[in-house]
């Protein structure tokens, strides 16, 4: 019901662009919003038929004043729009999460010698600002980086130039030493233009500038100067090598995605500049409840652009932007350049966008993943989801197994124990599988859980045929029987352990499997899969536990498959050791070429007899 007293302020508000205050019977603001026409925006509120979305309705049962702010132009309702929901951070507004005190960092470049620093606040003060970064984490990384990069100073006095001598810092290459040395301003604004051109993504303009300042040291006969050069080159290549290369058009772009969760949604950005992806950052937005996604990144594009201080010219969006003209508009005006919103259908943009959206998911459960170790939501965790698969006991203990192989080869299996909700990590077993030839994940399984059921059937026996043993002894060689296991998988994979099961006689331990399609759960009572609330704390458990059995199979994989990678014939020859077989490998570059040479050529090599060098060809012919 529509209070009296919006009823008698509707005919008042004006045909004109402006934002719009909605109050609560507070007179808490509770909502912000903007418009080109004033009186047709408000009034949509308050017609019943058009209230189809949760929002619309709970803001039509809500309401109980408002007040508007009349302005020339929508641009500017845009601009005041962002600035009240910072400042004010209504319930139904989607909100950057502290979004005003995001770090940037700023370069006094109004200065005779610029320092490099973060702050928390941009102002019209002639310095440039990069940023905002997600927190402050992130920024001290690429405060640390640039420190390691280039010797500008990181001391706040004056300089005069007259100091007696200059700081530790001049002496270990961390600064060029302004203090001493007023005549080196030239050479110490050309040090800041390459940190700018760094935090811009141009790595490659900032190598040739130095290449050439390289040379002509050299030929100046400064040796020590192209030194010090030389290494920092190496050190920014080795930075721009460790960037993705992600787009071949060499393109600068912004690529944001969104993650939705119920009371809140986690936007991923993607910084590719000339075609690499130089950084990411993963911003939390507030109050998205009400809103779709495509809402949440338009929220977000406002607020974060409001306060950035650059842009690139294109930005890959996941979803399309309701009011892409004005915001597209808005930010061509802000950034004195024109700014291109697009949503990808296609190709490699499209790559990168379900990229940034996939790291977007992950991020999120990561998040909750973090939350949930409160133990007051663990402890919830754990009765739901007694609850919803219906376990005789709340499951303290968890096991979780997993397998990992690549078409059959050197299979491994996994299992993790979590207690209360929280990893056991000297409870995790790794198994080699020995008995299974070819991809047969059901087999591996299976003979993985028999080894395993076969322990818990040995020490129930052990304990009950030499009862003299004293409590620690038990303890020490029994495994603790879990509440609940849980195998990585469908219904297939259930059904093979069951079998197991059978055999074994073993009727007493819940069982559970998880497939990734859907994350559905199946057990052995229930013929259809049950499917918990998406965003229950049960489910975030049980996929943190999942991924944890998941991630330990896949390093023990992998670490069994290098060290299967790097065994050769060598590693089976008397007198061949792991330093003459490292010898052998790097002259001659594999075991090979190490065939194909002479034998006087082998014996040349420190370390290697002409007897051990005919030895050596002899065995690697059979």
């Amino acid at each position: 019901m529509v209070s009296q007293n919006v009823k008698s302020q509707l005919d008042y508000v004006p045909e004109k662009p402006g934002i719009y205050l909605f109050k609560d019977n507070a007179g808490t603001v509770i909502y912000v919003g903007k418009s080109s026409n004033l009186k047709n925006r408000v009034k949509s509120y308050f017609v019943k038929r058009n209230n189809d979305d949760f929002k619309s309705r709970k803001l039509y049962e809500t309401v109980e004043d408002l007040e508007f702010v009349v302005t020339d132009t929508e641009t500017e309702a845009l601009i005041l729009e962002n600035n009240f929901i910072k400042h004010l951070m209504p319930r139904y507004n989607s909100a950057l999460k502290d979004g005003k005190t995001y770090p940037y960092i700023k370069i006094e470049t109004n200065e005779d010698f610029p320092q490099v620093h973060i702050t928390r606040q941009i102002n019209k003060d002639g310095a440039r600002y990069f940023g905002p970064y997600a927190g402050p984490g992130s920024i001290r990384k690429t405060m640390d980086l640039l420190k390691r990069l280039f010797p500008y100073r990181s001391c706040t006095k004056e300089i005069t130039g007259n100091d007696e001598r200059p700081c530790l810092e001049y002496y270990i290459n961390r600064c060029i030493g302004p203090c001493v040395d007023i005549s080196l301003k030239k050479e110490y604004d050309q040090i800041i233009e390459q940190v700018i051109m760094i935090l811009e993504g141009k790595s490659k303009g900032v190598v040739k500038v130095l290449e050439r300042a390289m040379t002509e040291a050299s030929n100046k006969l400064r040796f020590e100067k192209a030194s010090v050069l030389r290494d920092q080159i190496k050190a920014i290549n080795r930075f721009s090598e460790s960037q993705k290369m992600v787009s071949v058009s060499q393109e600068d772009q912004d690529v944001i995605a969104v993650a939705k969760s119920n009371d809140h949604s986690l936007i991923e950005i993607f910084f590719i500049r000339a075609g690499k992806l130089v950084s990411r950052e993963h911003f939390i937005m507030t109050g998205t409840q009400y809103d779709s996604p495509p809402k949440i990144l338009e929220s977000f594009v406002k607020q974060y652009y409001e306060s950035s201080s650059n842009a690139p010219k294109n930005i890959l969006m996941e979803h399309k932007l309701e009011e892409e003209k004005l915001v597209t508009k808005w930010m061509s005006e802000k950034f004195k350049k024109k700014i291109t919103i697009t949503v990808p259908l296609k190709g490699s943009k499209l790559n990168l966008v379900q990229m940034a959206a996939e790291n977007a998911a992950r991020e999120l459960l990561r998040t909750k993943a973090i939350s949930l170790l409160k133990p007051d939501l663990l402890e919830s965790a754990i009765d739901d989801l007694q609850k919803y698969l219906n376990l005789r006991v709340a499951p303290k203990i968890i096991e979780c197994y997993d397998i990992s192989n690549i078409q059959g080869t050197t299979p491994v299996g996994s299992m993790v124990v979590f207690e209360n909700g929280v990893p056991k990590k000297s409870s995790y077993r790794k198994f080699s599988i020995k008995n299974v030839t070819g991809p047969d994940d059901y087999s591996m399984m299976q003979e993985m859980l028999r080894r395993r059921f076969k322990k818990i059937i040995l020490d129930d026996a052990n304990s009950k045929q030499d009862s003299a043993l004293t409590t620690s002894k038990i303890s020490a060689n029994k495994w603790q029987k879990p509440d609940l296991i849980i195998v990585d998988g469908g219904k297939g994979h259930l059904n093979s352990i069951l079998q197991v099961m059978l055999e074994l006689g073993i009727n007493d331990l819940p069982i559970a499997s998880l497939a990734k399609e859907n994350e559905a759960i199946f057990t052995p009572e229930t013929s259809e899969p049950i499917m918990l609330p998406r965003q229950s704390n049960a489910l975030f458990l049980v996929q943190r536990i999942r991924d944890e059995a998941h991630r330990f199979a896949i390093s023990y994989h992998r670490k069994l498959r290098n060290k299967k990678a790097t065994t050769s014939k060598l590693d089976f020859i008397p007198g061949i050791g792991p330093k003459r077989r490292k010898s052998l490998i790097s002259h001659f570059g594999s075991v090979e070429k190490i065939k194909l040479a002479d034998v006087e050529e082998i014996a040349a090599l420190k370390g290697i007899t002409r007897e051990l060098a005919v030895n050596l060809k002899d065995v690697l012919k059979t």
